[in-house]
């Protein structure tokens, strides 16, 4: 229970059905479609396309989403809606392009977007509505104007720079030639009808219709491989979820090529390990975790890739062998010597659980601040630059190839516990998200908090040879990180979360939403 004369927000609770995502107006139009009488799959596209209105720095028409889908009886399935490289992104192309990598801002950065088709197809699978009615409320606000909320204009100005150099960016996306400040409000015609043509012809219209030749005209004349038969081939893939059992409970993720691995490894190594015997906030809980995810993170650089082009040994590195094995190389006295590459990245989570207990957990993401910053001029489309997590060492398992998915940062999760769906949830932030995943669910499993609770927890992470730390984390605890032989180096806010928890005895939904961000959740 939290401490009610200090600052902090209550879990939300309803009955019937609940929502928790960034941004306000995302979390009305969630509720707002459960109490129109559509469901979970309905709600979370609708809050998804408001998204792309209210936050267009974090997620767009442009990007990938990944979802997965929790039935009543405990089924929960997977939905791979992530976009592909130029099927002439070939070796001899990257031995004649001389790339040592693919740089955040470069056009050979931008995939295929494969958010549309993914909306389309769980909507089709799961959903009561059709697209063209799930656009609705996002085309109306991006018509009539949103107004900045106080995070998303804090994360403006570091994109301005790259809008303003790009035709689209500048037209689309700036206010007079700068960011939009806080309370301002901002207009999306554009956008605003090219989701209108999406609603009336379908997503066809992105993949093979006007919206795809205006993409294709604007990143051809930068250089991109990408072609029209690249998009027509596009298509989302049904997925089956990987998992392992923490604390009594199942946790599940996203298979490869996304990054949820990770946690699940770092979660076995902690099951070895063990946390009941820390303290909630201590130097021991954190330090073991920081541990436990440097190897994970180790094993993720080496593996993790498109498995229809590579083999990624899932059941080796989730063994008990794996586990024990990276479990011994843990001192509790000492920190380990492993240095990760990390990058930030701008997603949105959100998660929607109905009255009939469909539960969605859904993630949408251009991975960079407007991801590539290249803008479509008629369209009003920022294109995602996610192929820059490919690398370009031919030798490795995710080197960009022809038609191939790069790793995928954005990781949505789910909990089951006695073979029902216990808590939908998620934590965006680039590379952080399987850190978020372990801390968010420690929280609730080990240490008996509420979502809320468990979301608003200071927030520590390894990256590039330090550790991340936010300034709410005890002063003590620092010290004690430091003499363990962490380099500490204080951080902003690390990543955003959203998470719905179902009571099944009390028939009770109990949400949480991050502070780190603008959003709420909302229950009914």
């Amino acid at each position: 229970m939290r401490r009610f004369d200090r600052p902090g927000r209550s879990a939300a609770y309803g009955s019937r059905g609940m929502a928790a995502t960034s941004a306000p107006l995302a979390t009305l139009a969630a509720i707002d479609t459960l109490r129109a009488g559509g469901n979970a799959a309905d709600a979370a596209v609708v809050a998804s396309a408001v998204l792309c209105v209210v936050e267009p720095a974090m997620t767009g028409i442009g990007g990938d989403c990944f979802a997965l889908v929790g039935q009543a009886d405990g089924t929960v399935t997977g939905l791979n809606a992530s976009g592909r490289a130029a099927r002439a992104a070939d070796a001899d192309w990257l031995k004649a392009s001389g790339l040592s990598s693919i740089p955040l801002r470069s056009i050979h950065a931008v995939t295929v977007p494969g958010a549309i088709d993914g909306w389309d197809r769980l909507l089709k699978a799961h959903g009561t509505m059709d697209l063209g009615e799930a656009l609705k409320p996002a085309i109306r606000l991006a018509e009539e104007g949103v107004p900045v909320t106080p995070r998303v204009a804090h994360d403006w100005p570091e994109d301005a720079p790259h809008l303003a150099a790009d035709a689209g960016g500048l037209r689309h996306y700036l206010k007079e030639g700068r960011a939009p400040r806080v309370g301002e409000t901002m207009r999306y015609p554009a956008l605003a009808n090219t989701l209108r043509m999406i609603a009336s012809s379908g997503s066809n219209v992105f993949y093979n219709g006007s919206i795809a030749d205006d993409i294709i005209r604007t990143t051809s004349a930068l250089g991109s491989l990408l072609t029209h038969d690249d998009f027509a081939a596009h298509e989302s893939t049904w997925v089956e979820p990987i998992s392992t059992t923490f604390m009594g409970h199942e946790i599940l993720e996203i298979p490869p090529a996304g990054q949820g691995l990770t946690a699940l490894i770092a979660f076995n190594i902690l099951t070895q390990i063990g946390l009941r015997r820390h303290a909630a906030q201590s130097v021991a809980r954190c330090h073991l975790e920081i541990e436990a995810m440097k190897l994970a993170w180790d094993l993720r650089n080496r593996h993790i890739a498109d498995p229809e082009f590579a083999h990624v040994p899932v059941a080796e590195l989730l063994s008990p062998q794996t586990a024990a094995r990276l479990a011994a190389m843990i001192d509790e006295r000492r920190a380990l010597n492993i240095r990760t590459e990390m990058r930030n990245s701008d997603t949105v989570y959100l998660s929607v659980v109905d009255e009939g207990r469909l539960a969605v957990s859904f993630i949408n993401s251009v991975y960079d601040g407007f991801g590539s910053c290249i803008v479509t001029p008629e369209t009003g489309i920022a294109l995602q630059n996610r192929g820059a997590c490919f690398v370009t060492d031919p030798a490795h398992p995710n080197c960009i190839g022809p038609g191939k998915r790069p790793l995928h940062t954005i990781i949505p999760a789910m909990v089951k516990r006695n073979g029902r769906i216990d808590m939908s949830y998620g934590v965006m932030g680039g590379d952080y998200q399987p850190m978020g995943h372990v801390c968010v669910a420690v929280n609730r499993y080990v240490y008996d908090m509420d979502p809320q609770e468990a979301i608003d927890a200071p927030r520590y992470f390894p990256s590039n040879g330090k550790v991340l730390v936010e300034s709410a984390l005890d002063p003590g605890i620092c010290a004690g990180l430091q003499a363990l032989g962490h380099v500490l180096e204080p951080s902003g806010p690390l990543g955003g979360g959203q998470a719905i928890a179902i009571d099944h005895a009390g028939g009770m939904l109990i949400g949480g939403s991050d502070p780190r961000k603008d959003g709420l959740a909302l229950g009914y």
